[in-house]
């Protein structure tokens, strides 16, 4: 079966419904027009036929879930800026799907030595307002590769500033046992930071 634009569609909106630990359904099948159920419905139908989606629909099957490619990135998000837009619009190109992981509280405690200016449950509802993004989730703190074997993605994406290297992620996913291109974002913008930001109206 040769997959088009709306299979993957509907089959990334699956696949979102999935991993979500929210009980709202998310994605397409959610947002469809009425006149639109009964196309959507009989493609749905296909899917199953042809051994994409389980017949319950809740999940992919193994082929469904190798047609589809899951990016997967991350930050702080604490300032969403055009740096930001940039870049998740840049990882979204990269497959089919962009699930974004918000750093903990504690985490950007760590890094930038103070606490962010929104926690990191409202972090999370500002990136999942974002057209790009499928998912927004809140990392975890004790073991940065918890998510990834949550997600299993084919695409790691890394912001310009971050500080991950790409060997240390390539080994980790290995561990892991998945086969996960690293691929390191570039910002037009790179001056535009959050930390700018609020250097400049501090100032002020």
């Amino acid at each position: 079966m040769n997959l088009n634009k709306i299979d993957k569609m509907i089959m990334s909106s699956i696949y979102i419904n999935s991993i979500s630990k929210s009980t709202q359904n998310i994605g397409l099948l959610n947002i469809i027009a009425d006149e639109q159920i009964d196309c959507i419905k009989s493609m749905l139908g296909n899917l199953i036929k042809d051994g994409f989606v389980s017949p319950d629909t809740k999940k992919l099957t193994k082929i469904g879930r190798s047609s589809i490619k899951v990016v997967l990135t991350g930050g702080v998000f604490d300032i969403i800026h055009l740096g930001h837009i940039h870049t998740l619009n840049s990882a979204k190109s990269l497959g089919d799907v962009l699930v974004v992981v918000v750093a903990t509280d504690k985490t950007v405690m760590a890094i930038k030595k103070k606490i962010p200016l929104h926690n990191q449950n409202q972090r999370c509802v500002l990136i999942n307002s974002l057209k790009m993004v499928d998912l927004g989730v809140v990392g975890s703190e004790k073991d940065i590769f918890a998510t990834v074997r949550d997600i299993k993605p084919e695409v790691i994406a890394l912001g310009y500033d971050q500080i991950h290297q790409e060997k240390f992620i390539t080994d980790g996913c290995k561990k892991l046992n998945l086969n996960v291109e690293i691929t390191r974002l570039y910002s037009p913008m790179p001056e535009i930071s959050s930390s700018n930001i609020e250097k400049k109206y501090e100032s002020n």
